[in-house]
């Protein structure tokens, strides 16, 4: 006489409570490893491509922190929509990495546009400073540049003085600077290297002036002054114009080395 026997009972499937404690568990654990990312992007932004005070005047935090915001907060997100442990284990593991792919291509493409945007030049412009950056310059220009200025750093801004143009070139250069490339942004016009910091020297204006110009709040200037270890009288400045905001350079009065920064306006 057959006997037959009860095939074993499947597992009952997870609580509906119990799988999305596991899915917010892992969201957690995302979220946890992006912010590291993050943290270590940050460093590499801020510590390489837009130390202070170009991350204030070239909106570089702003432009950092919408991008690594989005990235950060999407991707656990969406883990949190697609974690199942009910899904057979090749499944979840592919979910996973596609989406930890798509997080990364986001992350690398917003740190290229952040690259992208960096300051890299500190143009003199008679007796001011603009800062450029690597998207304000036609790459097919940088050729007409000085030999040592035709490769921009990958970190650091390279600090140089424009000539005025020639007889022959202002008609262009009035025109072009209508609209808004004006010629510290022009590398036809950057002179070597020899020449910048009497240059700067010709241009800036000794710190009294500011100290002047500013009045009652010229106390707000000193701790700018003591953190270049040199007296008022050792320094002069140069406005320094950027896309967000103004600010001034300080300048060792001697050398023409540039040795700090303060946010008032110099003009």
């Amino acid at each position: 006489m057959d006997q037959t026997f009860p095939s074993p009972a499947s597992p009952p499937p997870p609580a509906r409570g119990i799988a999305f404690g596991s899915r917010l568990r892992a969201a957690g654990i995302h979220a946890g490893l992006s912010a590291l990312v993050a943290a270590l992007a940050g460093a590499l932004v801020f510590g390489l491509w837009y130390p202070t005070p170009f991350r204030e005047i070239s909106g570089g935090r702003e432009l950092f922190f919408i991008v690594v915001a989005v990235d950060v907060v999407l991707g656990p997100l969406i883990t949190l929509a697609v974690f199942d442990r009910r899904k057979p284990w090749r499944e979840l593991r592919r979910d996973l990495a596609i989406v930890a792919l798509l997080q990364l291509g986001g992350l690398l493409y917003g740190l290229h546009t952040v690259y992208e945007a960096r300051p890299v030049v500190l143009a003199l412009e008679v007796d001011r400073l603009r800062v450029v950056r690597a998207i304000d310059l036609d790459s097919t220009e940088l050729a007409k540049a000085p030999p040592e200025w035709r490769k921009l750093p990958f970190w650091g801004q390279q600090v140089l003085a424009a000539r005025l143009p020639h007889v022959d070139e202002k008609f262009e250069a009035i025109t072009l600077g209508l609209q808004g490339i004006d010629i510290g942004m022009r590398p036809q016009f950057w002179q070597p290297a020899t020449e910048t910091k009497a240059a700067l020297l010709r241009g800036a204006k000794p710190l009294l002036v500011l100290q002047h110009r500013l009045g009652a709040r010229a106390a707000e200037l000193q701790p700018y002054i003591a953190a270049t270890g040199r007296s008022d009288e050792q320094l002069k400045f140069l406005p320094l114009f950027a896309r967000r905001t103004d600010w001034v350079a300080l300048l060792d009065a001697g050398s023409g080395e540039l040795v700090g920064y303060a946010p008032f306006d110099g003009f």
